[in-house]
């Protein structure tokens, strides 16, 4: 299996994901403590239904929560098992390299996210990431990234659904179906009854059950090895000095086991996917906009930047002691594939009722993923499609109504896609192959529209067209059909991304130079150097405070993700 700088950690789908002999001690105090988070979450969706009275209740909270609880929801929607199992695996294969997905591929988006495209969100007081296109650019840019955002979000929602069932069987031995349709009925509840509110306040309870189903891993696994400096004197031995470091081997020109070098690791990862997906992925912006004000909004990426900055280690760590305790890991001389470091620790190191968090902590995991992309197609399908071009000016329960019922086709479609992922070999590549089609496309379309004045009403409908459209053409007829030879699909999404970036922007140039520009009066709060009333708005109390300022807390993160490298740099 190999990978690229531009995607998590390959997480091979289908039977032989994780290997068989990693089936779970598991008694019924694990399986008490199952069932009590399972209580718990409905619980929540009970509370929230109580707050559920108008459809921005439903769909953004009313916009009324504090930055701290959405700053926590940010992160968890984006914490899927999918990323916990595939980074430590990543670690198990490629060591230390595994800090750019966290350091350079997330840190600088997730700011520049609060800082720059926040205020343009927020101020404007869109409901979604689509409505400020139609904002911006006009109804069939509009219609068309309310199209592909929706579809997806039901393709992602069914990634995580399938992980999680994959992980279940060979963890539990429950069936795979039985997971899916425990784990899809248990989003669907609390989603149904307490829309946004109920998703992003399981999120944060998810947040913590995650940390403590990582943290024991981490710690007996440290203990085990002898410590940092065991582990790294071992791995040493093992793989090289470049396998506990971070920039070891990756000149232009050096050979490594990552296949990338400096110049792709800071461009490809840390420009060109990570703020496609950061800064205009809707599942995650979506919990900025339930946000109570606009300086809570901007803070919830940045509050949420402090603790990505620190999670690699206990997804890195695992990884690592794995590699460490099985030195053939991965290879044909060992039962165990590098999918399985995380599973492996817990067999080995955790007592039960320990063990019931882990595995508590796993499925926490993936339903906050799916959760996120069911609340926020919930939130497009009904507000940008349905009330806008089918059934508009209908009386406002009736959106709420049917925001529930679309949760439910929702969930019940991603249940289908959840078996469509187990065609691809690789299920992180194929997340990466959906990111590349959708994410970067319209991320070339916000950015150029946001800092361009002159970018054309028409432009934003044929740049997004023809980034989308020059992805797949890549992936599917260039690198499927072998015209170009591309050695991995994690590399072929990198090509895939850059040329939907290139495609985008210079349709958009090339559209806006021969169509009409909008007026300068339409434009206020859409583009950089302009401000809308909504951004004017005074702070509130307490917001003022020094350190709750966006710049601080931003900045601050950036500096210290970069001094977390120096330990990793020698």
């Amino acid at each position: 299996m190999q990978t690229s700088p531009t995607g998590p950690a390959p997480l091979a789908a289908g039977p032989t994901y994780l290997a068989a002999e990693l089936r779970l001690p598991t008694n019924w105090l694990d399986y008490t403590i199952l069932a009590i988070y399972f209580v718990v979450v409905l619980g929540i969706g009970f509370a929230a239904r109580r707050s559920v009275k108008t459809s921005l209740d439903f769909f953004l909270s009313g916009r009324s929560l504090p930055a701290w609880i959405t700053g926590l929801a940010f992160i968890s929607a984006n914490l899927a098992a999918t990323e916990i199992l595939g980074m430590a695996a990543n670690s198990a294969q490629y060591g230390a390299y595994t800090v750019h997905w966290y350091w350079i591929g997330a840190i600088p988006a997730m700011v520049f996210l609060g800082l720059v495209m926040m205020p343009f969100y927020y101020g404007s007081k869109v409901r979604s990431v689509p409505e400020f296109l139609l904002l911006r650019f006009d109804k069939a840019a509009h219609l068309l990234s309310s199209i592909l955002f929706a579809f997806a979000a039901i393709l992602i929602a069914g990634v995580n659904l399938y992980a999680l069932a994959i992980v279940v069987e060979a963890l539990l031995g429950w069936p795979q179906w039985v997971a899916i349709v425990v784990a899809g009925a248990f989003v669907l509840a609390y989603i149904t009854l307490g829309g946004l509110s109920s998703a992003i306040y399981n999120e944060v309870l998810q947040f913590f059950v995650i940390l403590a189903a990582l943290i024991p891993i981490t710690f007996l696994g440290l203990k085990k090895v002898g410590g940092w400096d065991g582990l790294t004197h071992k791995l040493t031995a093992q793989h090289g000095e470049n396998f506990t470091t971070a920039w070891g081997g990756t000149g232009i020109g050096s050979a490594n086991p990552l296949g990338a070098n400096w110049l792709t690791i800071v461009l490809g990862l840390g420009f060109v996917l990570s703020f496609g997906y950061w800064t205009t992925n809707f599942a995650e912006v979506q919990r900025a906009l339930s946000a109570k004000n606009l300086s809570a909004g901007q803070r919830t990426p940045l509050i949420a930047a402090y603790p990505k900055i620190f999670i690699v280690f206990l997804v890195m760590i695992p990884g690592l002691v794995a590699a460490a305790l099985v030195p053939n890991i991965g290879t044909a001389g060992s039962g165990l594939q590098y999918n399985d470091a995380i599973p492996y620790l817990m067999q080995e190191l955790l007592p039960n009722g320990v063990l019931g968090i882990a595995v508590t902590g796993l499925l926490a995991a993936f339903m906050a993923g799916m959760a996120a992309n069911v609340s926020s197609f919930n939130t497009v399908f009904t507000t940008d499609i349905w009330a806008r071009y089918v059934k508009p000016g209908q009386e406002d329960g009736y959106y709420v109504r049917f925001g529930r019922l679309i949760t439910v086709i929702g969930v019940a479609a991603s249940v289908g896609t959840a078996f469509l992922a187990s065609s691809f070999s690789n299920i992180m590549s194929y997340l990466q192959t959906l990111f590349s089609f959708f994410n970067v496309p319209m991320f070339v379309v916000f950015i150029v529209g946001m800092f361009w004045k002159r970018a054309s009403a028409k432009s934003g409908f044929w740049g997004l067209l023809a980034g989308t459209t020059a992805a797949m053409v890549n992936y599917f007829v260039f690198y499927k059909e072998g015209i170009i030879s591309i050695p991995s699909d994690q590399g072929a999404n990198f090509v895939s991304a850059i040329a939907g970036f290139v495609a985008g922007a210079v349709v958009m140039v090339a559209v806006s130079l021969f169509t009409k520009a909008k007026p300068a009066d339409e434009l206020q709060g859409l583009v950089y150097g302009t401000k809308s009333p909504g951004m004017a708005e005074p702070p509130a109390e307490g917001d003022d405070a020094w350190y709750r300022k966006p710049a601080l807390l931003g900045w601050g993160a950036v500096v210290l993700a970069a001094a977390c490298y120096i330990p990793f740099s020698f």
